[in-house]
């Protein structure tokens, strides 16, 4: 094995950092105070908590189609970090969803670190949402 690894050098180090990132996503995600939920975790929190689903997609894809009671965060409020409106719900569940839940990490860990102690990250995002047939409203 150690013959292979000096024969193929470029080779054994694109593997060793492939697999040191595979790593590190699973131990980033599972140290992050942002957790990600499900569609069935979303609506169970939407229906038994009150909580606040913010949409962080494009006002057109917004106006297009989003989940029922949702409200869209602007691009300019995210890019400043700039959460005042949502003051009055720091103490409620807050699920931020966007179209394919990458995006949304970003978002909810700024709000983490704005004081929003309840932020969760809709999985797979509106993908997901539709994927599952869950209603969604223009």
């Amino acid at each position: 094995m150690l013959e292979f690894f000096q024969e193929n050098f470029l080779l054994s180090a694109v593997w060793l950092a492939l697999f040191a990132w595979l790593i590190y996503s699973f131990v980033s995600d599972a140290l992050s105070p942002v957790k990600q939920i499900n569609t069935h975790e979303a609506t169970l929190l939407m229906n038994k908590q009150d909580a606040v689903l913010l949409d962080i997609r494009p006002q057109k894809d917004f106006k297009l189609g989003h989940i029922a009671g949702a409200r869209q965060l602007k691009a300019e409020e995210i890019t400043k970090a700039d959460f005042k409106r949502l003051e009055k719900e720091k103490a409620k569940p807050i699920i931020v969803a966007c179209a394919m839940g990458v995006s949304a990490k970003k978002t909810a860990a700024q709000m983490h670190k704005a004081g929003f102690e309840k932020v969760t990250v809709l999985q797979g995002g509106m993908n997901a949402w539709q994927q599952a047939n869950l209603p969604t409203t223009k």
